[in-house]
């Protein structure tokens, strides 16, 4: 439950206050004069993307509407500081992820954004797209559709195009691209099934699926349909192997040489 992850959060923040002081007001501001995740959130994400032309209490005002009138939302929210907590060795707690993480705060403004969408506000959900590609250089259409349980490590450089799909429980990493090949209109960006771990600079063209439990080399470049749990590298990819997990998203485990 959000409730469970947010009295987490809060207290994390206690204890960290003890060890750094000078932070104090910072995580009063961002975490103790907030009553709930949703709150907090909202105005994290709003003071990030805040501009001239929309101010903070109306970017913060939208962001709270959304996961108030949407629980899947905060929901997906909390899956994915869960996914980032567990997945990533460098992270020391939830509250960490919240604050300091671009990819997780970018990933939370597209699905905003993709609320934005659904209600028929394009042109809101594509200024939010903008200022967030601006922000934290992450592009991701508010068009797409993404699960839970996400975690995008690094994320500078990522690319989702308008009729993707990713699927629940996946991770991934710095430079990937998730893109169309520039000559097709309509359903024209890869399908990505549950577990699929991508490694850096990964590029993933055109419609085509990435099957579950897969895992994709970095610096790969993927032309066709990958079946499920398999393990593919290069340029173009080709398999080179099998996945020792059912899912590599879950263990990060990056190893190509999997046959064994």
């Amino acid at each position: 439950m959000p409730e469970k992850i947010w009295s987490a959060i809060k207290a994390e923040i206690n204890e960290q206050i003890m060890h750094e002081p000078v932070l104090a007001s910072f995580f009063s501001k961002r975490v103790h004069q907030h009553d709930s995740l949703e709150s907090a959130m909202s105005d994290l994400l709003a003071s990030k993307l805040a501009s001239d032309d929309v101010p903070v209490s109306t970017i913060k005002q939208l962001m709270l509407e959304a996961f108030l009138q949407d629980s899947s939302l905060i929901n997906s929210v909390k899956n994915d500081l869960v996914a980032t907590k567990q997945r990533d060795p460098a992270v020391r707690s939830h509250a960490d992820i919240m604050l300091y993480l671009k990819g997780f705060q970018a990933v939370q403004t597209y699905r905003v954004a993709n609320w934005l969408w659904r209600q028929q506000r394009e042109n809101l959900a594509l200024y939010l797209q903008s200022l967030s590609s601006q922000v934290f250089a992450v592009d991701i259409h508010p068009a797409a559709k993404i699960g839970s349980g996400i975690m995008v490590d690094h994320a500078t450089g990522i690319v989702i195009g308008e009729t993707c799909v990713l699927d629940d429980n996946i991770s991934i990493m710095q430079g990937v691209t998730l893109g169309g090949t520039g000559n097709e209109s309509g359903d024209r960006h890869p399908k990505i099934r549950s577990g699929v771990l991508i490694g850096s600079g990964a590029q993933i063209i055109g419609n085509v699926t990435v099957g579950e439990g897969a895992k994709v080399g970095a610096g790969s470049v993927v032309l066709k349909d990958v079946a499920p749990h398999t393990t593919v590298a290069g340029i173009p990819a080709v398999v080179v192997g099998k996945p020792r997990a059912a899912q590599p998203a879950l263990d990060m485990n990056h190893d190509l040489n999997t046959n064994n």
